[in-house]
């Protein structure tokens, strides 16, 4: 059967996604960000498709002490034959709007997505083995620590805080991605025999499937307090008690841990993180102190007898009845999230 031939808009798509590729080859496609008290500006590296760019010889300097790998990019074979894979796409791109046939436009479509599963896999393995692959003999030595960066997202690593997130180029591949899909989707607006239309459904929807998971994988809650381990954001005490800690997360990803109320206020009110970038605040609920709740939704209990490690002595339930319970017992007020936080 004679293959049909695509849309007008698909063919403009399909061209427009070449062009962006092409842009992709000289911009930064991915960047992990570094944070600690010591280096207040954060530190940087970002990765093109040839080559480092960043902070690459401070973070080289840091990773020494820990026993880490050098960075190099002719260490790196993906840097050789990255810029190569682009321009094999961007020209594929423009071969399909060209050849203006469907199946060329659906091999695309499936080489494309193919590529950028393979690259996340090859960029997770990079990340293990720098992270793991350490020098006996360094300097700095945590026993059962290991040093990966997330592929996306916020990690703690000793007292630097890790985050990575697509840069320039990796939001424009991953735009690509999506406008390739959307050309693909819009093919089939016209009528069709009713058993190609049933096997193009299950196409589109195991693609944009597989889109959704992708995207959705990277969502995350509340992170785990880990008592002895977990330094207070604020006060940069240990934290030992998991009774009345808190939790910032940003829109980012990062997420700043607190072991008391006052910490995590006098966070909020020191500017460090700008109001309009926080995403959730979390507080431990005292009565299961493994669980968290939105602050929004917390019922707050203010009293001395409560004892919190920085003096708030603020405890927080995520039921009235459960409040009401403690305060048969113990003499204090009831507060709300959003009093407590306006306090002067």
């Amino acid at each position: 059967m004679k293959d049909k031939k695509l849309t007008v808009l698909a063919r403009i798509i399909t061209v427009l996604c070449g062009l962006a590729l092409i842009v992709v080859l000289f911009v930064p496609l991915w960047q992990i960000e570094l944070a600690a008290p010591q280096y207040p500006e954060g530190l940087v590296l970002k990765m093109y498709p040839n080559k480092l760019g960043g902070n690459v010889d401070v973070i080289n300097g840091l990773n020494h002490y820990i026993g880490m790998k050098t960075l190099h990019a002719n260490n790196f074979i993906e840097f050789t034959v990255l810029p190569y894979i682009i321009g094999f796409f961007a020209a594929f791109c423009f071969f399909v709007a060209i050849i203006n046939k469907r199946k060329w436009l659906l091999s695309l479509l499936v080489s494309f997505f193919l590529f950028g599963v393979i690259s996340m896999v090859d960029f997770y393995r990079w990340n293990y083995n720098y992270g793991h692959d350490l020098d006996p003999n360094a300097a700095i030595q945590v026993p059962g620590m290991s040093y990966q960066p997330p592929i996306f997202g916020y990690k703690q690593l000793l007292n630097f805080g890790a985050y990575s997130i697509p840069d320039t180029g990796g939001w424009i591949f991953i735009g690509t991605g999506l406008l390739l899909l959307f050309a693909f989707i819009i093919q089939f607006k016209k009528k069709e025999k009713p058993v190609m239309l049933t096997v193009n459904k299950k196409i589109t929807t195991a693609l944009a499937s597989l889109l959704i998971f992708g995207l959705t994988s990277c969502s995350s809650g509340p992170q785990p307090i880990k008592l002895g381990q977990d330094a207070c954001s604020f006060c940069k005490m240990s934290i030992a008690d998991n009774h009345f800690g808190a939790e910032i997360m940003t829109k980012k990803g990062k997420v700043y841990k607190f072991d008391d109320m006052h910490c995590i206020a006098g966070f909020i009110k020191s500017n460090e993180v700008n109001k309009s970038d926080i995403k959730d605040i979390w507080l431990v609920n005292y009565a299961e102190p493994h669980n968290f709740i939105p602050a929004e939704k917390a019922f707050l209990l203010r009293s001395p007898e409560l004892h919190s490690p920085m003096g708030a002595n603020i405890a927080n339930f995520d039921d009235e009845s459960k409040l009401k319970d403690v305060m048969k017992n113990i003499k204090g007020e009831q507060l709300t999230w959003d009093q407590f936080i306006n306090e002067k």
